[in-house]
Parts: structure tokens; C-alpha cells; sequence
């Protein structure tokens, strides 16, 4: 494929300027998993259909996308779909209880082998339209983003074969069959680099690849095991000419690593403080986060002190994106997220 024409940095919207880590007129806010359970109507739609259907639907995926930004003066969008589904494009049978469970965890050589090569024409076709619907509906200052989970995320789901808090099964074995481990992750990395670019193809204006679970490993085999396939990932896509976002879930102890790949963006989650992070990430990274999502049970005083909080932590440079340092909870009150998008607004505008 092609590269992508490279983004004109001039009049860019919030959003990007900021990924940019140009001057803009406020700092621009998203809400991770902002089309999602908290909003009714939102719920009105799964009343009707399953998830999986929901995902494969191009309509039905890019109206709730487009959902919340009806509702709120958000600077971004975010396409509605799931890490797992170029999985079922290679060829892995799961279902969704409400997390991912796979019938046969991937565990040997031969399973990894067996594993399709990703064609986002043929197997994920749906989310490219969804894509495009989303693109056609969306106001022309509200950039769309396109997403992929890591390799080690996607790792853990594979060889854990169900969700799990601390994955020790996919853990053991990265360190227990090292080159079963490399190999499956060398393949995920492939596929998200193909699935990423069709997504830009589509007209996504930003990527970003969710490390959920990295986190979970210590600094050094972050380093060795996590790492290099997201390098490549990012290595790959570079060309395109769209900002790419890295979310690093809990990945506080591995900002010296992290400050070496390539990424435009580093989220972070709230238990990672924004400043301190800039002094390691360096000056050419923006930043992305990071209130906590239980704040948004505050008082709406209470809220506007934390919101202040992050923003003063993030400090007054270019190149924040305010956002949660994880997904909106289902019980949030969407009042609130009207409150915390307004007051970001207004507490930044210049």
C-alpha cells in the first residue's frame, strides 16, 4: 500500500495541533471508551444487537461513534470497535462473555504458524466502511481515530485464553517458551501494522495502539518482551504521515523505555504523574491523560479541582490531550462528562 499524503500542520484542529505539540486555543479533551454503556442511547442500541454484531455492523459501529459527539463539545473521535477483532480476521474463533474467551488458546508453534496473515480487505472490511461512514458524519473540527491493541496485550489474551487481572498464564509462558512467545507476537505486530494502515487508508487521522497489560511486567522484561514489537509497529507506520498515540497502561516504571520509540503521543494512566513523565518522555512526545475515572463521581466543585489538578501537573507547554487514564465506567452520569468537557474548555481557552 501506498503512503499516505503527510498532514499539513497548518489550521489543525485541537487535536491534532496538540499531538503536534503546536500552540492551540484550549486543550483538547476525548474520553476513552466515550461510545460506550454510560450513554442510553448508547444502550438503546445494544438492547437490540450483541456485541459482535454491533462490531461487524458499519452503520450501527459508526452511530455510536458519532453518539457522543452529539452530545458533547468533545475535540475527538474515537471509532467503535474492539483490540480482538482483526484476531477473528487471522483465523482465532472467540466470543465475547462480555470480555474475550478463546476456545483454544494459542500455546505451541503450530497454532502460531496456523495463524492467517491479516487482509483487512477480506476479513475486517467492516470496520474500513465503518470508518468511512463515520468520517462522512463527523464535523469537520473533530478528528477520527483509528486503534489497535499491542502485541503483548493481544498476547495475553491469545495464550490466557480469557481475561484476567493478572494474566500469570501468558507471564509464565513468555518466559517459559521464549521463542513460541517472540514468533506469535512478530505475527500480531505484522497484522497491527496492516490493520492500522488500512484504518488510516479509510480515513482515520490518528492511530493509537493500546498496551492494556503491559504494565504488568517489570521494567526489564517490559524492555525485552513487550517493547520491540511495538517498536516495529510504530517503525511501520511512521510513513503515514498521522500522529500515532501510545496508551501505556500502568506502565509508569518503563517511561525510559517508552521515551525511545517513535510515538507522536504517550497516554497515561492517573497513577503516572503528566510532569514527571514529560521530563523523561522528553520534549518531542506529547502527553495524554490522565484524571482518574472515578473523579467523575465527584461533586461538580470537586471535579473542577481535579481537572485543574491534572492540568497544572501537565504544565502550561504544548502538547496535552486531556483525557481519563482509562475507560469511562458504565454507571458514569453523562452530566458529568458534560461538566468535565466544558470545564477543560473554558479553563483552557486562550
Amino acid at each position: 500500500m501506498t503512503a499516505s499524503p503527510a498532514v499539513k500542520t497548518d489550521a489543525l484542529p485541537p487535536f491534532l495541533a496538540a499531538c503536534r505539540r503546536q500552540p492551540v486555543a484550549h486543550t483538547p479533551i476525548w474520553v476513552m471508551r466515550q461510545a460506550g454503556r454510560y450513554l442510553p442511547e448508547y444502550r438503546a442500541v445494544r438492547s437490540k444487537v450483541g456485541f459482535t454484531e454491533l462490531t461487524r455492523s458499519p452503520e450501527l459501529a459508526a452511530e455510536v461513534t458519532l453518539q457522543p459527539i452529539r452530545r458533547f463539545a468533545l475535540d475527538a473521535s474515537i471509532i467503535f470497535s474492539d483490540i480482538m477483532v482483526p484476531i477473528e480476521g487471522m483465523g482465532v474463533a472467540l466470543e465475547y462473555a462480555p470480555g474475550p474467551v478463546i476456545g483454544e488458546p494459542v500455546r505451541t508453534m503450530k497454532q502460531v504458524e496456523a495463524l492467517r496473515p491479516l487482509n483487512p480487505a477480506e476479513d475486517v472490511p467492516f470496520v474500513m466502511e465503518a470508518i468511512k461512514l463515520t468520517r462522512a458524519g463527523l464535523p469537520a473540527h473533530v478528528p477520527l481515530i483509528g486503534f489497535a491493541g499491542s502485541p503483548f496485550t493481544l498476547f495475553s489474551y491469545l495464550v490466557a485464553g480469557k481475561p484476567s487481572k493478572e494474566f500469570s498464564v501468558p507471564r509464565a509462558f513468555a518466559q517459559a517458551e521464549p521463542e513460541i512467545s517472540a514468533a506469535l507476537m512478530d505475527r500480531l505486530a505484522d497484522a497491527m501494522i496492516v490493520y492500522l494502515r488500512a484504518q488510516a487508508g479509510a480515513g482515520a487521522q490518528a492511530l493509537m495502539l493500546f498496551e492494556s497489560w503491559g504494565g504488568l511486567l517489570g521494567p526489564n522484561d517490559y524492555r525485552r518482551i513487550a517493547l520491540p514489537p511495538v517498536k516495529r509497529i510504530i517503525d511501520g507506520l511512521k510513513d503515514l504521515g498521522v500522529p500515532l498515540i501510545y496508551f501505556a497502561n500502568q506502565c509508569g516504571s518503563n517511561l525510559d523505555s517508552i521515551a525511545t520509540l517513535n510515538a507522536d503521543v504517550i497516554g497515561l494512566d492517573w497513577r503516572t504523574s503528566l510532569g514527571a513523565a514529560r521530563k523523561v518522555l522528553g520534549p518531542s512526545k506529547a502527553v495524554q491523560g490522565n484524571l482518574d475515572p472515578a473523579h467523575l463521581f465527584s461533586s461538580p466543585a470537586d471535579l473542577r479541582k481535579r481537572v485543574d489538578e491534572v492540568l497544572a501537573d501537565a504544565g502550561p507547554g504544548p502538547g496535552h490531550i486531556f483525557n481519563l487514564g482509562h475507560g469511562i465506567w458504565p454507571e458514569t452520569d453523562p452530566d458529568s462528562v458534560a461538566q468535565l468537557v466544558d470545564y477543560v474548555h473554558e479553563r483552557t481557552a486562550k
